[in-house]
């Protein structure tokens, strides 16, 4: 479904992003992965996809930094070519009640989740639009649609993460490129193992479980596919009906 296309997921080592990467490797797109953390763990993965039949690669990156972002850019280009399909998946949490949050906590979330997406988005714009194609899809959040307490940065981000995406693909639907957004509920990934089935917010989802990384994975490659060359500005909550 995606053979001959290039994709690049931020945020791609692990949890949601590295199931991204392996659903796009395993519909035949070309991965480069961002990362910013573990090598190891981006080895892994990288490795991962290549056994999996597809062209792959990891770069440590920044999302934050433009000028880094913007030399790692430069570097995907020449070693795999123009870039068809960008993830931003790359997110980060500090949660703290609003009273006991420092500026940088603040600054830092908004950072790598609201102005890492803009960063990234900067560098494909221009490509996009030369070839009048393209697909941009961001990992939101239900925390983004309805605030979520102890997290308002993260959810400030997210949801300034949802208004980009709506800006962004009105910009660009002329040219036929679509913008699209996901909105994660509770996933079970590293970043949740903390909560478990007794947990309330479990409590609070209508189909009774947490969802599982493949399946924001399945939705992502949909919206990178030509099967949603008529879906651009919307933002899909895969939550099991926790924000209805």
């Amino acid at each position: 479904m995606l053979k001959g296309k290039i994709a690049v997921v931020t945020g791609g080592s692990r949890g949601i992003g590295a199931a991204i990467c392996r659903e796009l490797a395993k519909n035949g797109a070309s991965v480069a992965l961002l990362y910013a953390g573990s090598d190891e763990k981006a080895a892994a993965v990288t490795e991962e996809l290549i056994s999996l039949g597809t062209a792959a690669k990891c770069y440590r990156c920044d999302v934050s930094d433009l000028n880094t972002v913007t030399a790692v850019f430069k570097t995907i280009a020449s070693e795999f070519g123009p870039v068809d399909i960008l993830i931003n998946n790359a997110g980060v949490t500090a949660d703290k009640l609003l009273m006991t949050m420092k500026e940088r906590e603040f600054d830092k979330v908004l950072a790598v989740n609201l102005k890492g997406a803009f960063n990234t988005i900067k560098q494909v714009y221009p490509v996009f639009l030369r070839r009048r194609s393209g697909k941009i899809i961001n990992i939101a959040s239900v925390a983004g649609l309805s605030g979520n307490a102890g997290q308002v940065n993260y959810a400030a981000s997210k949801a300034g993460l949802i208004a980009l995406t709506k800006s962004v693909a009105k910009e660009l639907a002329s040219r036929g490129i679509c913008c699209n957004a996901i909105a994660p509920g509770l996933i079970d990934t590293d970043m949740t193992a903390g909560l478990n089935e007794v947990s309330p917010i479990m409590g609070s989802i209508p189909l009774g479980r947490a969802g599982k990384p493949e399946e924001v994975a399945a939705l992502a490659v949909f919206l990178a596919s030509p099967l949603s060359d008529y879906i651009t500005g919307e933002v899909i909550r895969i939550d099991g009906g926790l924000a209805m």
